[in-house]
């Protein structure tokens, strides 16, 4: 009966899991904002099909509140200005080869103009819909209506079934990474008391090259929190959690970029040592101990960095400083077995350097102190630039914030 049970809810599972997925939520969100909006345009618009207002609506809703937000005041801007266009042209002229490519540059230009970013074609096929209509006029204010329409149903829509926070999701993808670099990292420290092969070394180097794609698939989902996050009555700290997650994402990239180049000095290595082992056993041994302990530091330093109770956060800080100390530990026993190795047999010296001085990299990115430093660093970076883009509103919070006091003291 368990295992009945069990195979039951594992799809149930499954399936609920995949609504959580952007995509998904996507499509039903914009689908039944998209149906509202046509209903309710039926009722106000002289339109028999107002289709404008479900496909505004389908525009406008967006996954997060914030590029809802934003995605409704361009998507409004360009219809009225390609409105405005079109009754111009209308009284001006009539349709024809030649003015019809006057509007289309006249809407191109004032799309420029009105700053609305990724709609400015629709400024020119709002102006081309509604001259090539008799009703010019009629219809136009009709389309700005359909516009206002699903615009609004987009934004109220948002506002009534606030937008999932897609912060799980962001770090779910940083931890899946991290996890791809330490199954790299160990295959990369795999037989270093043997002679590698050049073809394996090289292929451990391209496998390296291809987290390039990996980090900008995190980056997408990232920016994607970002914005969840940005406006949002769920969240309280926005800041704080976007600064942390893109500090943190930050952090694995420059480690990705120190492992392609780990990579590259054992490829250089193994080209050079084609009949012989790569390392005495006792170097090769320590090495492959040095990057597995790297490894398991990577994969804690992303686990502490999309950790948010307080008591998960402090066990996962723990763990990141035991591997970082074990990790510095094997690397100065490294550095001593190298060290020896050279002077007896000083070929290659500088890669074995180089091998040491990538680790290091790595180790002092992952630091803790370093981490606190630049996420301080990065937090005043961002407020200080909300400050600047929003002077208004950081004087009102900082005049709220002075009012009490002054209160008390009188």
């Amino acid at each position: 009966m368990g295992d009945v049970r069990t195979s039951v809810s594992a799809p149930v599972a499954e399936s609920l899991k995949r609504l959580r997925e952007p995509a998904v939520a996507q499509t039903l969100r914009s689908t039944a904002a998209a149906t509202i909006a046509y209903v309710v345009a039926l009722q106000l618009s002289d339109e028999t099909a107002p289709l404008t207002a479900p496909l505004t609506a389908l525009l406008v809703v967006q996954v997060t509140l914030y590029s809802t937000l934003t995605t409704s005041v361009r998507r409004v801007n360009s219809v009225v200005a390609g409105v405005l266009v079109a009754i111009a042209f209308s009284a001006l002229v009539g349709l024809s080869w030649w003015s019809l490519g006057l509007i289309i540059l006249a809407s191109l230009v004032v799309g420029r103009l009105v700053r609305v970013s990724e709609f400015v074609p629709e400024v020119a096929i709002s102006a081309m819909l509604v001259l090539g209509v008799t009703r010019v006029a009629s219809t136009a204010w009709d389309r700005v209506l359909e516009t206002l329409i699903g615009a609004a149903v987009g934004l109220l829509f948002n506002f009534l079934f606030v937008p999932p926070v897609w912060v799980d999701t962001a770090g779910e993808s940083i931890e899946d990474l991290s996890r791809r670099m330490r199954r790299l990292l160990l295959r990369v420290g795999e037989g270093l008391t043997g002679s590698i092969p050049v073809e394996r070394a090289v292929a451990r180097l391209h496998e390296a090259r291809r987290l390039d794609h990996d980090i900008s698939e995190v980056d997408a989902a990232l920016r994607q929190a970002e914005d969840s996050l940005r406006l949002n009555p769920r969240v309280r700290e926005g800041l704080l959690h976007r600064v942390v997650l893109r500090t943190g994402l930050d952090t694995l990239e420059i480690c990705t970029v120190v492992l392609r180049v780990l990579a590259r000095t054992l490829a250089d290595l193994a080209k050079e040592r084609t009949e012989e082992a790569l390392f005495p056993p006792e170097v090769g041994n320590a090495l492959e101990d040095l990057i597995a302990r790297v490894a398991d530091a990577v994969v804690s330093f992303a686990v502490l960095v999309t950790t948010e109770v307080s008591e998960s956060a402090e066990r996962a800080e723990a763990r990141l400083s035991g591997d970082l100390a074990a990790a510095t530990r094997s690397r100065e026993r490294v550095a001593r077995l190298l060290l020896v190795g050279v002077q007896r047999h000083p070929r290659q010296w500088q890669l074995h350097g180089a091998l040491l001085a990538e680790i290091d990299r790595m180790l002092d990115e992952l630091n803790m102190e370093n981490r606190s430093q630049r996420l301080m660093e990065e937090l005043d970076r961002a407020s200080r630039e909300q400050r600047e883009r929003h002077p208004r509103l950081a004087a009102a919070r900082q005049w709220v914030r002075r009012r009490p006091r002054r209160g008390g003291r009188r």
